[in-house]
């Protein structure tokens, strides 16, 4: 089921993550499964144009779910850009993020908490989980 609270799901983000919450400056949509959190999306850095998404993920989730974290940047906010930050050394975070359809656009040398610091971006246009709306129809 998609839950939206941030104060709970914001921190539960983080805290696999590495992140930092901050209530009134961020937002954040969850996944509960038999009524426990296993997925969350926090998004934080709104900027009018754009704004950075960090995802943390336990059990697989549904498309339903999916569609949803990016219909709210892309469609509620109209953003241009969605942003996320990797550590280089993240292989696993770097790939399900490429797998949603981020692409690289920097790397930033030495300021990632271990590695390189890996901007990934997705626009509106190359977002592909937008093309539903997000009850699927």
């Amino acid at each position: 089921m998609i839950v939206f609270d941030a104060d709970r799901i914001g921190p539960w983000v983080c805290e696999r993550t590495g992140g930092k919450f901050e209530a009134g400056t961020s937002t954040a949509i969850g996944f509960e499964t038999d009524g426990v959190l296993t997925a969350g999306v926090l998004y934080d850095m709104f900027n009018g144009r754009s704004i950075c998404m960090h995802v943390a993920i336990e059990k697989p989730v549904t498309r339903s779910y999916t569609r949803t974290c990016f219909h709210y940047p892309f469609i509620q906010l109209q953003v241009h850009k969605v942003l996320g930050l990797v550590d280089s050394t993240n292989a696993a975070a770097l790939r399900f993020d490429k797998h949603l359809g981020f692409v690289e656009e920097a790397r930033i040398e030495g300021a990632g908490k271990v590695g390189d610091l890996v901007i990934l971006t997705m626009t509106r246009q190359q977002c592909r989980w937008i093309k539903e709306a997000p009850n699927g129809r």
